[in-house]
């Protein structure tokens, strides 16, 4: 699919996190893009990282072979290559899957805030470490041969206290995040609504023996 520029306009005040100094607000820039555009690519300079302030990014990464292997698919609230604060490249490709918006914390901004504000520097670590911990959480989810059983494990971890997951988009973004096709996750799905297991609406799924 062809690649459109991302269209920039000056940022309102964003939905951060509190501990975000304010220079890095302004100096903040929220970007546009249609279905299809890149943000960015990998091997492409590393300028900053990225909060989805609506609509969906999926993260990927071509191999060898010519093909493109998604890695996850980010949602409003989510953040994008904050490691790249610490790289001269960014290391995988980042595309809007619908019309998008996120914001820009360029990493000078973001790196001078290091140096002078040490509480900010600890309050980023944090949440680069709750990143890493999701990593794993996937990457042990992905470890699980059973497409059930990584629909299990995704269930019980994102479950509210009634048992239920509310799912923001398409199947197929979810498939992605379990590392199997769409066909193998409605078969699966259909089965454990048919074993009792899960009970399904238009965008949540109810873990009937969570346990």
């Amino acid at each position: 699919m062809q690649s459109h520029d991302a269209i920039e306009r000056s940022a309102p005040d964003g939905s951060f996190q509190d501990w975000m100094p304010q220079s890095i607000r302004s100096a903040s820039k929220v970007l546009t893009l249609q279905a299809g555009d890149n943000l960015f690519w990998q091997g492409s300079t590393a300028i900053g990282f990225y909060e989805v302030l609506s609509g969906r990014m999926r993260m990927g990464r071509p191999t060898i072979t010519g093909q493109h292997v998604s890695l996850y698919v980010a949602h409003a609230g989510d953040f994008l290559a904050e490691a790249s604060l610490f790289s001269d490249v960014y290391h995988c490709d980042a595309t809007a899957l619908v019309p998008s918006e996120v914001r820009l914390y360029p990493k000078g901004a973001v790196l001078a805030e290091f140096d002078r504000r040490g509480d900010f520097a600890t309050a980023f670590t944090a949440m680069i470490s709750r990143s890493l911990i999701a990593v794993r959480v996937r990457n042990e989810r992905l470890m699980l041969h059973s497409a059930r059983d990584r629909i299990r494990h995704f269930l019980i971890l994102k479950a509210d206290d009634d048992s239920t997951v509310t799912i923001s988009g398409p199947l197929k973004d979810l498939a992605t995040e379990l590392g199997l096709s769409h066909e193998v996750l409605y078969r699966t799905l259909a089965r454990m609504v048919s074993d009792g297991e899960i009970e399904r609406s238009d965008n949540a799924i109810r873990l009937l023996n969570p346990a």
